[in-house]
């Protein structure tokens, strides 16, 4: 893992304090469970305008609104507790996730402010400081400004960034526009919501996941809009599963998974069978089970829905690098099929 001038405060300091000990969960897995989001959203609407590209009617990964003649600003934000121990390493992951949701959009993220929750008497700043620095050293590779952000004193540590980026309205990609008889094509393996919570249980340090969750979506999102796809989510929380049932409810197909095609992080299967699943995973498959079709057991199911942090793209359409893994089809009786 590539680290700046400077990383070895984090490493001594980090040996101290074991960051994801200091929160009750990890990452991505720590979001509101999809079913109870969608009750406490529903009938809330922001300004009612044809300029409103993307809003909260499918729960897209970004808000998107035209302001000229071929430009749109999207807009998001993202943040969690922590799902390292290492304090840079988590600022990296926090940044690179927050990022994704334009990319996903087919965005290019501009402009970002951090967000940040701190236990000022319980963790010392210089490990904030090197949160933050890990999450300016992505934005700068993403050549996004970060200008500057809003902290509180909180019980538990928590950072992520709101970040603002600009798309052209013509060629968005969104969670209900997959059309039937397409590819389905995962552009970074799964799996690293085991590996995350078997990190917090144990200490063991997994750096294959660590250099998954802080790579850039970008060269995917740049492929996808180049083959001309419209239709692309990312995979975070909610599992692959559950972000693949918002886009085939949203967009009215069928989405058919071949599970010997999906690819894992090393040792994410060996996690599951030691029993490193976190909760968010458990409710993900819970939430999705009633729309499933299976032909796999469980805990092939409990690696899709595992609650992924800082994914790849889900993508229907081929892109170059990227692995097919299903194909949609024309609505059927269940929205996901895993052969």
């Amino acid at each position: 893992m590539g680290r700046s001038p400077g990383a070895t405060v984090s490493v001594m300091t980090s040996t101290r304090y074991r960051l994801t000990q200091y929160a009750h969960g990890g990452g991505c897995a720590c979001k509101i469970p999809p079913g109870e989001l969608e009750t406490i959203v529903q009938g809330l609407a922001g300004v009612d305008s044809p300029d409103v590209l993307v809003g909260l009617d499918t729960g897209d990964d970004a808000a998107v609104v035209r302001i000229q003649d071929g430009i749109a600003v999207v807009a998001t934000a993202d943040f969690f507790t922590p799902v390292v121990d290492d304090a840079y390493d988590w600022g990296r992951i926090a940044a690179a996730n927050a990022l994704s949701d334009v990319y996903a959009m087919g965005g290019r993220p501009v402009v970002a402010v951090n967000l940040v929750g701190w236990p000022r008497d319980v963790l010392p700043v210089e490990l904030l400081r090197e949160v933050l620095r890990g999450g300016l050293d992505i934005a700068r590779e993403a050549g996004c400004v970060v200008g500057g952000g809003h902290s509180i004193d909180d019980p538990e540590p928590k950072y992520g960034m709101a970040v603002t980026g600009i798309a052209d309205p013509d060629r968005l990609m969104r969670n209900d526009a997959a059309e039937p008889g397409l590819p389905i094509s995962l552009t970074k393996p799964l799996g690293v919501g085991v590996l995350n919570n078997r990190h917090k249980a144990t200490g063991e340090v997994f750096a294959q996941a660590v250099d998954c969750m802080v790579g850039l979506n970008r060269e995917a999102s740049e492929a996808a809009l180049a083959a001309g796809v419209r239709a692309a989510t990312d995979v975070t929380g909610f599992g692959l599963l559950g972000h693949l049932y918002k886009m085939a409810r949203a967009s009215g197909v069928t989405a058919v998974v071949d599970s010997a095609s999906v690819p894992y992080v090393d040792g994410a299967r060996q996690a599951v069978a030691d029993g490193y699943v976190s909760g968010g995973t458990r409710r993900n498959l819970d939430w999705v089970r009633p729309h499933l079709s299976a032909g796999v057991d469980d805990d092939e199911l409990i690696l899709l829905a595992d609650a992924q942090t800082s994914g790849g793209l889900l993508v229907v359409g081929e892109v170059p690098g990227a692995r097919v893994i299903g194909r949609t089809v024309a609505r059927r009786d269940a929205a996901i099929v895993v052969r």
